[in-house]
């Protein structure tokens, strides 16, 4: 007598047999390096240790600190080999320091243009900005988001610096101001009206202009040259035609089973490539996108999605922090769709990378 015939393993788990988990360390040694990105990133090191420096200058009376404030932070907060008066030499085209005792640290002409430029460009995007905040507070399992949170991405999601009244306090109809409960001197910012707007997510739009049938896919861009194992084709074949529960959409309870747990899964991808797509220029620290996990529901390892899903993503540890991109959003180093802050971001980190190039003959016109 035959034995009976096996019936097919369900999709959830022949995903889960197929998938070779690994611990995030191992992966990141045996990965393959997009040469592309890590460029940038390379390029972008100083530029991101030089961004905190040009706050505090900006933030003082007249836009110059005293070099004996500036060396205490500098030390502490990076890794330079060479101390903080040697990193601020090397960017003459961005800081100027005074000759004089005590040595003060202010900005170029040069510098002040571009980022007059940037602000500019932040104050005419204001209903930009405020779309991209609605569209976060939306993501909220709760509709509610720490103030803190938000202040930690404003420069990401291109907000206005003084967003907390230029954005949230005049649009009463959308934003409310809160003490936090659960924190002393914090506060919540939350939407006044949950059911106001349906927004489209990123990924949706990209799907409705294929020509083909694509409900639940997204855009996948591996690196150059990586070989992609037929095994792991099939999987991400079967991943990609996996329902699951949009950004903007009512989350159902969680449940331990299996198969909830890859829907989970690719809840949080979708949650992440919103997020990213609401970014200026589509890239952002691992560690400022885990602090909004408990908010949208994410009950997974960020930076484990990062590294599962290398043809949406492409995460960088250059610079002593780990930097996520969204793949498609960028071709040769460079945005696809650029937008005015990203723009003049462009123009600050090209000031930078001439180092003392063309010292004396470099104008603001230049």
């Amino acid at each position: 007598m035959l034995p009976p015939p096996r019936r097919p393993l369900p999709l959830y788990l022949l995903l889960l047999l197929c998938r070779r988990k690994t611990t995030s360390a191992q992966y990141v040694a045996a990965r393959y390096r997009d040469h592309t990105f890590e460029k940038l990133m390379d390029s972008c090191k100083h530029y991101l240790k030089a961004l905190p420096i040009i706050d505090l200058i900006l933030s003082s009376p007249d836009n110059t600190l005293p070099l004996s404030f500036l060396s205490p932070y500098l030390s502490q907060r990076f890794h330079l080999n060479r101390g903080p008066l040697h990193f601020l030499r090397a960017f003459p085209h961005l800081f100027t320091i005074a000759p004089y005792k005590p040595l003060t640290v202010t900005l170029t002409p040069a510098a002040q243009s571009i980022l007059s430029a940037e602000s500019d460009a932040a104050s005419k995007e204001s209903e930009i900005a405020t779309c991209r905040l609605h569209r976060l507070l939306a993501m909220s399992q709760s509709h509610r988001l720490p103030l803190r949170a938000v202040f930690r991405v404003w420069r990401e999601l291109g907000l206005p610096d003084d967003f907390e009244q230029s954005v949230i306090q005049q649009n009463p109809s959308i934003f409310s101001l809160s003490d936090n409960p659960s924190e002393r001197n914090t506060h919540i910012v939350e939407l006044v009206d949950t059911s106001s707007k349906n927004f489209t997510p990123a990924i949706e739009s990209w799907r409705r202009s294929q020509q083909k049938d694509v409900t639940f896919e997204f855009k996948l861009e591996f690196p150059p040259g990586m070989r992609l194992r037929k095994d792991y084709r099939a999987r991400i074949k079967a991943w990609q035609l996996l329902p699951y529960t949009g950004p903007y959409d009512h989350c159902p309870t969680s449940s331990a089973s299996k198969k909830c747990r890859i829907m989970m899964e690719k809840r949080a991808v979708g949650i992440i490539h919103e997020f990213m797509s609401l970014t200026v220029e589509k890239m952002v620290e691992v560690e400022k996108i885990s602090q909004f996990r408990r908010w949208f529901g994410i009950e997974l390892n960020i930076r484990d999605l990062f590294l599962d899903h290398p043809g949406i993503f492409y995460l960088s540890t250059k610079g002593y922090r780990h930097t996520v991109f969204l793949r498609e959003a960028y071709e040769k180093g460079r945005l696809i769709e650029p937008n005015p802050i990203y723009n003049a971001r462009r123009q600050l980190l090209d000031l930078m990378l001439l180092r003392r190039r063309a010292i004396g003959s470099f104008t603001d016109d230049d």
